[in-house]
Order: C-alpha cells, then structure tokens, then sequence
C-alpha cells in the first residue's frame, strides 16, 4: 500500500485548465516528474510537493493531507459504554461517528470533552434532553443539534432512544 496517491495532483491540474507543461513553467517541476507523481510512478521530494502546493494555492500540508485522505480506509467498529448509553464507534482521523443506544432515563452526565471538534447529536429514534451551559434541548426522533464540543454537555434519554454522534474536527485555517 502507498503511503500517498499524488493521482490527486492530475484532478488539481485539470480543474485548474493547465496542461503539464502549463503546471511545470509555473511551478518549476518538470513535466516528467508531474507525470511520474500524476501515475504513483515516484515519490515526490519536500520541496516538490510545496512547489506544486503552491500552484494550487494551498501548503504542502494540505496537498499531502489530499494525497493521504483520497485513499480508502476501513475500519471496524469498537464498543464501549459511557455510564448508561452503550456506544459503536469509529473513528479516522478528522471524523469521529458514535451510534449510540440508551434505555429511558439513561444519562452521559460529564461525556468526555473533545478540543478541537463540533459535535453533532441527530436523534434516529427516541427522544433525548441535551443540556449545554446556558441551553438546553428536547430533541425527537429526525432532530439534530450542532455545538462546539468544548461545551460541557449532558445527554438524558426520556425514553428509549437511539442517537448518532458525530465530532467533526475543526477546520484550523491557514
């Protein structure tokens, strides 16, 4: 398995309207090595990719986080229970899912805080008390919520209920 398919840099190029020889005048990379990184025909050196991250107007990071994420994973899902909600998770690097079960009057009442994430509660069955600080939620079954997940945070099932839990990374910017 590669580490990073630069196959990416081909869909970047393209929807830019340059052709190799465009990509490699303006980035100063030659063409034959746009067309070796293009097919996973070579590695590319540091200072290659920040050349042709700069093309695209991003950074050598976000390039490589192209070139890395545009690959498939596959997870299985672990299990764990956080007082009376019995969680599947899985989890990759930038997303966290949660599909989680709760008997009426089942409570999370300090879930783990996570830095970093927007947390997202959609209900699929049942109905669930979500308190914030200075909210809080009756969310049923089609309802969802969205909240920074710095916030401390309680959830109470008020009847039996399913509910899917998603922590989003936050987009750091540039």
């Amino acid at each position: 398995m590669k580490a990073f398919d630069f196959g990416i840099l081909r869909l970047l190029r393209k929807r830019a309207g340059l052709s190799i020889g465009e990509a490699s005048e303006r980035s100063g990379v030659s063409p034959a090595v746009i067309s070796r990184l293009e097919r996973n025909q070579t590695t590319a050196e540091l200072e290659t990719v920040w050349k042709l991250a700069r093309l695209f107007d991003l950074t050598a990071a976000e390039l490589l986080d192209l070139a890395e994420s545009g690959m498939t994973r596959r997870l299985d899902a672990s299990f764990h229970q956080s007082e009376d909600f019995h969680f599947e998770e899985l989890r990759y690097r930038n997303i966290r899912c949660l599909f989680g079960r709760a008997p009426a009057g089942g409570r999370v009442s300090r879930p783990k805080i996570h830095r970093d994430d927007y947390e997202i509660c959609w209900i699929l069955r049942g109905r669930v008390r979500l308190k914030l600080p200075d909210e809080e939620y009756f969310l049923a079954s089609g309802e969802s919520v969205q909240f920074d997940a710095l916030l401390e945070h309680t959830y109470e099932a008020l009847e039996e209920s399913e509910l899917l839990v998603i922590h989003l990374k936050k987009n750091k910017g540039v």
